[in-house]
């Protein structure tokens, strides 16, 4: 595998490679920092140094302490078998200096869309057989750029280029991926459940979730799957020693009433959601502010006591009397000479009530016609509202951000000092309300109502504001749930670590974009079947989509006989038609077809076996 990129999410999606996959890397980074972009993880520090310190802490936390290495290369070798190489640009010598001639796949994560198309168009003359992943955020030039470079594939190599039909694990496919689009769903279901360990598919969140063992008698919800059970504690018995079990069948899961297990669940909200603002009185409410409604209440009420006690007085017609005092409010000429005193006392209390009605209107149209840009664009937060996520920033990543969370029906109330940034089109789109002005400003969270918000999101570009934004929230809510985004790595941790300390009984989340996406372009650099990993203890486990075709462990055979306990497991089969989706709760006598498309979770050696590719594995995967 070779990485290229300039900032924090290359040396990511590198100690991702190595540490979760076992994979051996190359990564190319610029010869000097001084010369480019500065990365968003590290501070002022060389490379090769933030190298040792990632990939390190990658390996131990995954277990992954094995060498190996891809060739000589005029860089230093950092531990965990990622070679390192130095080059201003990825031009066509440096790509051949990386062996991209020889790699099964390329990232190409720079920070500037041209950069990645243009070393993507070199990389693909020499070698058609490449996989290429590109960070574009450019969506559209991202669909047209990703048609072109499979079509360069397969002119080369005939159909055989987009996938491995020659049995030797190359895939000449082109994906696209956005860092924004990747982090935001771990994003929101940080927000949301408090944990980034999430998987996208089908238009569904998952989550994997530790559940502690289950009492004697009892059993555990078992989710959507149970996917492994977790180390044994000295408590339960001998063999404490022994590692998780991945996979396990319905009777290991019986068996293991004492062990925890970890299983797979949907990302779900079940609180209340936001008013859409249809209707006469949100339309009202919005157009007018809260003292000018009450005002035009007033004078309504005053209107009609008026005209109650004109009837009472006179004894004429109920609709007669509301006419003549709506003639006397408006000072219409129909004096009441000749009238009884009381008659000539309400008229002239109705003129007076009309002089008072004069610049109640006059107030209402100038507000409507000063608020009609705004408030038919951008919703403010509605009265009574709890329970939502306020969401600092309305960037790239908070714009992604945004557009998840209501795919999910939670409510949002946005804050934004930008009147011209580009996720304020979104929220229009979406009817979100929005909160204009500087959340470092007092007054500015409250009109976002913070007090009574389930989370809160700081996702602007500047570590100083979400941290400020955090603390000043956390002393109106000591409880609330905070989740930021910070470039560097120290400064989370230790933010992390005393927020935690300081508000042990509350949520604390520190995330940084690279961290969150490095995942997802690592699972596109293996193959396009890769969903995503989850780590269990020192184990991985995949998900990945599979067409059932051409694969003899599965096609023909039913659900139950094609699980193989500690390698892989089917979860879910893709449904077309006019409802596309997943099917979960599929049973195990359902035939899986040779048409079908499944999502199964595996091992690394199980899907290797599956998908043929048993040669590549590693000894002790």
């Amino acid at each position: 595998m070779v990485v290229c990129g300039d900032d924090g999410l290359a040396h990511r999606l590198a100690a991702e490679l190595r540490g979760v996959y076992g994979e051996q890397v190359t990564l190319v980074v610029p010869a000097s920092e001084r010369s480019v972009r500065p990365p968003v993880v590290v501070r002022a520090r060389a490379a090769s140094a933030l190298l040792d310190r990632v990939v390190t802490a990658a390996v131990g936390l995954t277990g992954n302490g094995g060498g190996g290495n891809s060739g000589a290369a005029p860089a230093a070798e950092p531990p965990g078998g990622v070679r390192l190489m130095e080059a201003a640009e990825p031009n066509e010598a440096a790509l051949a200096e990386a062996g991209v001639e020889r790699a099964h796949a390329l990232a190409l994560v720079y920070d500037d869309d041209e950069t990645n198309i243009r070393a993507a168009l070199t990389a693909r003359r020499l070698n058609p057989r490449l996989r290429l992943v590109l960070r574009l955020y450019n969506r559209r030039l991202g669909q047209h750029i990703e048609e072109l470079l499979d079509q360069a594939a397969a002119l080369a190599y005939g159909e055989g280029a987009g996938g491995p039909a020659d049995g030797s694990g190359f895939d000449a496919s082109t994906t696209v991926l956005s860092d924004a689009d990747t982090a935001a769903p771990a994003l929101a279901a940080t927000a949301l459940t408090g944990t980034s360990k999430v998987l996208q598919t089908g238009g569904l969140l998952l989550r994997a979730v530790e559940r502690p063992p289950s009492g004697a008698g009892t059993s555990a919800d078992p989710g959507l799957a149970t996917l492994a059970l977790l180390s044994p504690t000295d408590a339960a018995g001998p063999g404490g020693d022994q590692g998780p079990t991945l996979l396990p069948d319905a009777v290991a899961v019986r068996d293991g009433g004492g062990r925890a297990t970890v299983v797979l669940e949907q990302v779900s909200y079940a609180g209340p959601s936001l008013p859409d603002g249809r209707g006469v009185m949100p339309w009202f409410a919005s157009l007018f502010s809260r003292r000018l409604r009450w005002s035009l209440a007033g004078m309504v009420g005053c209107v009609v006591a008026l005209a109650v006690a004109l009837w009472l007085v006179t004894g004429i017609h109920p609709l007669r009397a509301f006419y003549l005092t709506l003639l006397d409010l408006f000072a219409i000429d129909d004096p009441a000479i000749g009238e009884s005193v009381g008659r000539q006392i309400l008229q002239l209390l109705s003129g007076l009530a009309g002089l008072l009605l004069l610049p109640v209107l006059l107030a209402a149209v100038l507000e409507a016609l000063g608020t009609f840009r705004t408030a038919s664009s951008l919703r403010k937060p509605p009265r009574g509202l709890g329970g939502h996520v306020v969401l600092l920033g309305l960037g790239k990543i908070g714009t992604r951000v945004l557009t998840r969370l209501r795919e999910l029906n939670i409510p949002v109330v946005c804050v934004e000092s930008d009147p011209e940034a580009r996720g304020l089109a979104t929220a229009r789109r979406l009817r979100v309300p929005v909160v204009l002005g500087d959340v470092t400003q007092e007054g500015v969270l409250e009109a976002a109502k913070i007090h009574r918000a389930h989370a809160l999101l700081a996702v602007t570009s500047a570590d100083t504001t979400n941290l400020e934004a955090v603390l000043y929230a956390r002393a109106v809510r000591p409880d609330l749930r905070v989740v930021l985004r910070l470039y560097d790595d120290d400064f989370a941790t230790a933010v992390y670590r005393t927020l935690r300390a300081a508000h042990p009984r509350a949520s604390t989340r520190s995330r940084s974009v690279s961290h969150l996406a490095a995942p997802a372009f690592a699972g596109a650099m293996m193959g396009r079947q890769i969903l995503g990993a989850f780590p269990v203890e020192r184990r991985v486990l995949l998900f990945a989509a599979v067409d059932v075709g051409g694969h003899p462990p599965l096609e023909g055979r039913t659900v139950g006989e094609a699980f193989r306990a500690g390698s892989w497991r089917v979860l879910a089969r893709e449904e077309s038609g006019d409802s596309p989706g997943l099917a979960w709760d599929l049973p195990d006598t359902y035939v899986l077809q040779a048409s079908d498309r499944v999502v199964l979770a595996a091992t690394r050696r199980g899907l290797a076996e599956l998908l043929g590719r048993r040669g590549r594995e590693r000894a002790g995967t």
